[in-house]
C-alpha cells in the first residue's frame, strides 16, 4: 500500500446481541461465521465462501457508556496509524479512541471526520487485506457517505487518503451525488445529507444475487427496509434498510 492510496480493508458491525446478529446476516446475505482464534476478543468473523469479508462484535463497554449504538463501520487502510491519527486532527477531525493494539492482528484507532461521520483507520500485521471482490454476493460493493457538507468532507477524504473524484450525477432536489475512486477504480459515492437524516454516516452496501429476494428476508428476519429497491445508473439494484440490531446497512444486486 503507499500513502497516496489508501483503501476500505475490512467492515465489522457492533451491537448489542451478537447471536441475533450472526442470525440476521447468515440468513439475509448468506454469510457463514468462523470464530475468532487471534486473540482473547469476542468477535466473530464473517465469511463469503472462504474469504474473510467482516466482522461481527458487542459494543465495547466504554463506547456504550458513550452512547454507541449498533452500527456498521469501515476499516481503512493506511500505513502508519498513528501517523494519520495527527493527520486527521489537523484537517479537523477527531480520535475517538486514540491508536490501539490488536494482539495478533493490527493497530487501529477509532476517527471521526470534520463533520461527526465514524470510521477507523488500520494497519494490519499482515502482508495484505483480504482480497474483496465487489461482484461477488457476500462481498461489499459500495461505499457511501451522508456527508455534514459534500465540497468540504471530500476534499478531507481525497487529502488524507488519496481518493479521487470520478462523476457526477444530479439528485434533484437532494443535491449532487460524487463519486470516488481509489487507484483508479469507482469504490462509492458521497452525498449531502438529507434534512432528516439526523447526523452524518458511512453506509456500507452487500452485494447480493437478487434485491428482491435480500430485501424480503430483510424484513423478515427483524430488519427494516428504508428505501428501495431502486435502480441506478448503471443498471444495479439497491435498498437501504436497517438489521434487526437497528444497523443501517445497504444491499446491492445485478438483478431485480
Amino acid at each position: 500500500m503507499t500513502q497516496g492510496a489508501c483503501p476500505f480493508i475490512w467492515y465489522d458491525q457492533m451491537s448489542n446481541d451478537l447471536e441475533a446478529s450472526e442470525a440476521f446476516y447468515a440468513n439475509v446475505v448468506g454469510w457463514t461465521i468462523a470464530p475468532n482464534t487471534m486473540n482473547q476478543q469476542t468477535y466473530s468473523l464473517v465469511q463469503a465462501g472462504d474469504v474473510m469479508v467482516g466482522g461481527l462484535m458487542p459494543i465495547p463497554d466504554d463506547a456504550k457508556a458513550m452512547g454507541a449504538r449498533p452500527s456498521w463501520m469501515g476499516y481503512v487502510g493506511v500505513p502508519d496509524v498513528d501517523a494519520f491519527a495527527k493527520k486527521i486532527i489537523a484537517a479537523g477531525g477527531a480520535i475517538l479512541r486514540e491508536p490501539t493494539d490488536i494482539p495478533n492482528v493490527g493497530r487501529f484507532a477509532v476517527c471521526g471526520d470534520p463533520h461527526g461521520a465514524g470510521f477507523i483507520i488500520m494497519k494490519g500485521n499482515g502482508e495484505g487485506a483480504p482480497l474483496n471482490d465487489p461482484a461477488k454476493p457476500g462481498h461489499f460493493g459500495w461505499r457511501e457517505l451522508y456527508a455534514g457538507d459534500l465540497a468540504a468532507d471530500f476534499a478531507f477524504y481525497a487529502a488524507l487518503f488519496g481518493w479521487e473524484k470520478g462523476q457526477t450525477m444530479d439528485i434533484g432536489a437532494m443535491g449532487t451525488y460524487q463519486y470516488f475512486a481509489i487507484d483508479g477504480q469507482t469504490a462509492g459515492g458521497m452525498m449531502t445529507k438529507p434534512a432528516q437524516v439526523p447526523t452524518p454516516f458511512w453506509n456500507y452496501y452487500v452485494t447480493v444475487e437478487s434485491i428482491d429476494g435480500a430485501v424480503e428476508r430483510t424484513k423478515a428476519n427483524g430488519g427494516r427496509v428504508f428505501n428501495g429497491p431502486t435502480q441506478v445508473p448503471g443498471g444495479r439494484w439497491v435498498a437501504q434498510a436497517a438489521d434487526s440490531q437497528g444497523a443501517m446497512f445497504g444491499l446491492s444486486a445485478a438483478k431485480r
